[in-house]
């Protein structure tokens, strides 16, 4: 998967610059083999290295990821983590988990892991409402965006950080005449985050676009 709007030949300059890793090539053809075109749903390499360097930067130790697939994207994250991190994934179905579960084991990373099943809204819902959260993924169904931000924003610590996937939606987003569903979904969620005055947000033309959306503190008194 090449970033948004980026040419094949520097997205291919940017790959090329990688390390190559074997987990994740790995993953990718398996997960391409198993589910054909569905395969397209995993993120690339160039973002999840730059998702596995914000948790170890912002130095996570809870991080959750909601809609997980055959666990490329979990593969990063908790890559990142510290031996004692913890990683908590939602996904609607098991479908995909012996394969996720594969890569994870693999990698050596299963351990930190928690892959919790059933409509994520509930699940979110369900974790202590504390601000324990240092940083979320949200790479699920779109239309529920609104929803998840609404029940992980309560939940993240003051420095923490969400990250939401697909938000230019191939540049449709843009495209007034397009209504499909998911297109007006991450439109309307794009607009609501806007215009939030309660958290702080960008739009980065990595993959298809990912906002990276942090609650806003009240400033410092002054002495």
């Amino acid at each position: 998967m090449r970033s948004f709007g980026i040419p094949d030949d520097i997205q291919q300059y940017v790959v090329d610059h990688l390390d190559a890793d074997p987990v994740a090539s790995r993953l990718a053809e398996t997960t391409r083999d198993r589910f054909g075109d569905l395969a397209g749903m995993n993120i690339g390499e160039d973002q999840g290295r730059f998702m596995k360097m914000l948790v170890e930067v912002t130095g996570a130790r809870t991080v959750v990821e909601v809609g997980t697939f055959t666990g490329m994207s979990a593969l990063w994250l908790a890559r990142g983590l510290p031996a004692d991190g913890r990683l908590i994934c939602f996904d609607l179905v098991d479908t995909y988990v012996d394969t996720a579960t594969e890569a994870w084991t693999e990698a050596g990373v299963a351990d930190r892991i928690d892959m919790r099943i059933g409509p994520a809204a509930d699940g979110l819902a369900a974790l202590p409402g504390d601000r324990h959260i240092d940083l979320a993924f949200v790479d699920a169904d779109k239309p529920g965006y609104r929803t998840y931000l609404d029940l992980l924003l309560p939940r993240m610590t003051d420095a923490g950080m969400i990250l939401v996937d697909n938000v230019l939606w191939s540049g449709r987003v843009a495209d007034a005449d397009d209504t499909d569903d998911n297109t007006v979904a991450l439109r309307d969620f794009n607009d609501h985050v806007a215009g939030r005055d309660d958290c702080d947000a960008v739009i980065l033309t990595v993959g298809d676009g990912i906002s990276l959306i942090r609650p806003r503190t009240a400033p410092a008194a002054r002495a």
